[in-house]
């Protein structure tokens, strides 16, 4: 027998429902590059693939996705943990990510916003809808580039699940 379910806080749900990895946003203006960390995306389509991303207008990336309409998002692994979250901690308005946490900016082929060396994967990106910003910080964007570390096969990527919660991604199965 089991036991009576118990009701869940409905500003908790995000933490069962919130899936994708973590990514850290790499943005770029006058030169100047930004990480921010962020685990609020969506896939809307697949051909051509697009996503949606929520970051909050009080976010220094915010106004720079804003005003240069791409971006990369840049998927770490478990390795790279500390300095993810590290980066969603700072504000790249006083702080050089990428020189503070040791990341390696690459060229972007489509994009201005740099790649994150040490990445698992970044997805190039630009914003192709934003009429949902004003209302809900949610820009949807079309992915124009993908890259993966063809070494790493079965990458262990962080999955926010609210808080100083994550998950780790787990074994594979086929059912």
């Amino acid at each position: 027998m089991t036991k009576a379910k118990k009701e869940y806080p409905l500003n908790q749900v995000h933490r069962l429902l919130q899936s994708g990895p973590v990514v850290l946003v790499t943005t770029s203006q006058k030169g100047k590059a930004n990480i921010m960390a962020m685990s609020w995306h969506t896939v809307i389509d697949s051909d051509p693939p697009k996503l949606g991303i929520v970051l909050s207008s009080d976010n220094y990336s915010f106004k720079i996705l804003k005003s240069t309409k791409e971006c990369v998002l840049n998927i770490p692994t478990l390795k790279l943990a500390a300095k993810a979250i590290s980066c969603g901690k700072s504000s790249g308005k006083d702080v050089d990510k990428f020189k503070t946490f040791g990341f390696t900016a690459l060229p972007a082929s489509k994009v201005k916003a740099p790649l994150i060396g040490e990445c698992y994967a970044n997805v190039e990106c630009k914003v192709v809808d934003m009429k949902m910003v004003a209302e809900y910080d949610l820009f949807i964007l079309e992915v124009v580039k993908v890259w993966i570390d063809p070494v790493k096969k079965r990458p262990q990527t962080l999955h926010h699940l609210g808080g100083d919660k994550f998950m780790v991604a787990g074994k594979v199965i086929r059912v």
